[in-house]
């Protein structure tokens, strides 16, 4: 691809990040998938690429394995990507509508048993770090929140009188959503650490050692490590607590919207992934305990 090309990727991003304001994750993952387009692309420009280029990106890129789930999110971007070279560029037509990807089996979401949440959870210790983890993990549990949404909290984001927690959710949309009792007085003791070791100018309620902000990746080491701690042998990442949250709720109060509105879901069917999950467990005691089940 030209440098021509290159530099309308860059306006794009531009306009993501300045006119759209999504979030400088959300504008990494675009730029990626843009990067690839333009990577795999034999065209000389943009405004020369047919469908039939398109299609012949996404057979090359799903002989190499990748799902149908990541080339949907991919031609998304693609496709969102040409709608502004139309709108700003005087593009004359998109590509990519009305191409189709692979489908992938759908993967249900990994999730702990309740006892297994439990036994994760039950970690101790009484240094600054060891509190911190127990009280975003308590936190990650007790309200279901993404991975983004944890890392990015305020201490004003909590409020203790009500037992609840201010979320900046996707597209930046705000949420308010319940905190357990666990998890406001693990929370109650990190912040007695907190205000000791924060560095000026920073405002995130979960801190590294040096008292900045905590990074994501520092969150999803301290979760393995400690799930291996506590002998959890499945691959447990900050995810896994999100869907735990999300079965067990729904295990114990069948209330669909009520788990959706927690989640932060704009659509009903990204929540209806966990009415699987909890038939799973059914299946699971029918077979063990029904007289005309089969038995393996």
């Amino acid at each position: 691809m030209s440098s021509k090309s290159e530099l309308l990727a860059e306006a794009f991003n531009g306009y993501l990040s300045n006119e759209r304001r999504l979030s400088s994750h959300t504008c990494k993952s675009y730029a990626h998938d843009i990067q690839i387009l333009l990577t795999k692309l034999t065209c000389a420009s943009l405004d020369q690429v047919q469908p039939q280029h398109i299609r012949q990106v996404v057979a090359q890129l799903h002989g190499k394995g990748l799902s149908g789930r990541s080339l949907a999110r991919m031609l998304s971007a693609w496709r969102r990507f040409y709608h502004y070279l139309i709108r700003d560029h005087r593009f004359q037509h998109n590509p990519c509508t009305g191409i189709r990807v692979p489908k992938s089996p759908k993967k249900l979401p990994n999730a702990l048993s309740p006892d297994e949440t439990a036994q994760l959870l039950r970690f101790t210790g009484l240094d600054p770090l060891t509190i911190r983890d127990r009280a975003m993990f308590e936190l990650f549990y007790s309200s279901g929140l993404r991975l983004a949404e944890l890392t990015q909290l305020k201490p004003k984001d909590i409020d203790f009188p009500d037992g609840t927690v201010r979320v900046n959710g996707k597209g930046g949309k705000t949420r308010i959503v319940p905190i357990g009792k666990v998890a406001i007085d693990a929370l109650q003791a990190w912040l007695k650490y907190q205000e000791n070791i924060v560095r000026p100018g920073v405002n995130a309620l979960f801190l590294s050692r040096h008292g900045k902000a905590i990074s994501a990746r520092t969150v999803s080491h301290r979760l393995k490590a400690h799930s291996r701690q506590q002998g959890i042998h499945q691959n447990v990442h900050p995810h896994v607590l999100r869907h735990s949250f999300a079965s067990h709720l729904l295990q114990s109060s069948g209330d669909l919207r009520a788990v959706q509105e927690m989640l932060g879901h704009a659509h009903i069917t990204s929540t209806q992934v966990y009415t699987h999950l909890d038939f799973q467990h059914l299946t699971k005691v029918y077979d063990a305990a029904h007289p005309r089940a089969k038995k393996k």
